[in-house]
């Protein structure tokens, strides 16, 4: 039976999938009820007395499955118990809202760690003829739908890894690699999704380089 929380109507699904993609990392799934736009979010809870939290979408707009991406976080409220959770147990899920919605214009994708949601989501619509992404990560495997991002965009795929080497990466964090790129194009969008720190530093980054404030859209992750 749906209920409704802080103005949003929940209703608890059965986990259709459960997957750990790197060590700590998971990809936790429901049967989609809801129509939805790429870059849009849902909250999650495993009770609807609890505070929900907030994730993005990282699954298509037509899949069997609405899923998210998400990393444990020591101490944390939610992510600890989701990570235990086998596929047939149950979870409340929001409807999905939200306006990171990235347009049909030439635009940047830049996202470090499980940042990357809302542009899989995108990716998996199709229309990625005009987009550049940037993933910033701390180690190699943690370059997630690294196989499916890059047939599409090819060299408009860059990935950053600050602890780690690797032939045909970039060493280092995006921030430096923003930094150090040739020519960052005013006259497109850049949509940045991280943790509140990234978002900032490339914010303030990008204005210094040249880009209207208008045309930076940022999704915050805690």
């Amino acid at each position: 039976m749906p209920a409704s929380i802080d103005s949003y109507t929940y209703t608890e699904e059965v986990v259709t999938r459960h997957e750990e993609v790197s060590p700590g990392v998971f990809l936790i799934g429901v049967k989609r009820r809801h129509e939805f736009h790429p870059g849009q979010s849902v909250k999650l809870g495993l009770h609807p007395d609890d505070p929900p939290r907030i994730y993005s979408i990282c699954s298509g707009v037509d899949d069997e499955h609405l899923c998210v991406l998400f990393s444990v976080k020591p101490g944390g409220l939610l992510t600890p118990e989701l990570a235990k959770l086998k596929v047939g147990d149950r979870i409340w899920i929001s409807e999905p809202y939200g306006t990171f919605l990235v347009g049909d214009e030439p635009a940047w994708m830049i996202a470090t760690g499980t940042g990357i949601a809302p542009f899989y989501s995108h990716l998996c619509m199709g229309n990625m003829t005009n987009k550049t992404l940037v993933h910033g990560v701390r180690h190699r495997n943690q370059f997630y739908f690294e196989t499916d991002f890059s047939p599409v965009l090819q060299d408009r795929y860059h990935r950053c890894c600050s602890r780690e080497k690797h032939t045909g990466i970039t060493e280092g964090r995006v921030t430096e690699f923003l930094k150090t790129y040739p020519e960052l194009p005013s006259n497109c969008s850049y949509y940045v999704c991280g943790q509140a720190r990234m978002a900032v530093d490339v914010r303030d980054l990008l204005l210094s380089r040249g880009i209207p404030n208008h045309r930076i859209m940022t999704e915050i992750y805690f």
